[in-house]
């Protein structure tokens, strides 16, 4: 049994490097797993080094060795809690990203009834805003944390760009809304959803939601320059 486990232990850490090779392991998580690793290793090397048995139970009297734990049945509930934590986590993580989209798909409907309420008041679209909505819109909008986004670090962003703002064909107005990953000017500090869909993204991607014209993911690149539109 001693074998087996140690065995078990031999086998985590690739598991570890694949998990995080998905994206699926926050760095805490990884610098936990990797101490437990150092740890456990580091145990290992100074029972053998020390002549100690860490699968024996100890040979004391009768109610002291009933009621010790050897190193295996720790090890033994450690795994089974590993075990169980890996079943968990990617349905977790997975039901976390599609929470994220339908509020995303939520949200972009409740800014495109305000930005047409905003429209029949006012007689156009609002001017267009860099990583924000629009001044104004406040009033049309729900309750809500804006312009924040739901993907974490993500913002909102409305796109009103005129032909001449378009760097490719087809060069006509278009209206959109969409959602921003990186930081104005910092390509580096983008944090891109854990989506098939973002695989390809970069800090000219986005997820929008088209309101008028020939959308695309940012007025600088193609229509078919990496993104994700939720109604086109």
């Amino acid at each position: 049994m001693g074998g087996l486990i140690t065995g078990l232990y031999a086998l985590l850490p690739p598991y570890i490097v694949y998990v995080d090779s998905l994206g699926y392991l926050p760095p805490s998580m990884r610098i936990a797993a990797g101490s437990c690793m150092v740890f456990i290793a580091g145990t290992m090397i100074f029972c053998r080094r020390s002549k100690q048995k860490p699968f024996q139970r100890p040979q004391a009297q009768e109610h002291t060795a009933r009621d010790a734990f050897t190193l295996i049945e720790l090890l033994l509930v450690i795994s089974i809690i590993g075990i169980l934590a890996s079943l968990i986590l990617p349905s977790y993580l997975a039901a976390r990203n599609a929470a994220y989209l339908a509020r995303n798909k939520a949200e972009f409907k409740s800014i495109a009834t305000a930005l047409e309420l905003y429209t029949n008041d006012h007689g156009n679209y609002p001017p267009d805003a860099n990583r924000d909505l629009p001044p104004g819109l406040e009033p049309y909008l729900g309750p809500g944390v804006w312009p924040k986004a739901p993907w974490p670090g993500s913002v909102y962003d409305w796109d009103n760009w005129a032909p001449a703002d378009l760097a490719y064909n087809p060069k006509e107005q278009v209206y959109q809304i969409s959602v921003r990953f990186c930081p104005l000017g910092q390509p580096s500090a983008c944090v891109f959803p854990k989506e098939p869909w973002a695989q390809n993204f970069d800090y000219y991607s986005a997820v929008y939601f088209c309101v008028g014209g020939p959308c695309r993911p940012h007025s600088s690149q193609p229509i078919n320059h990496p993104g994700y539109c939720l109604n086109c």
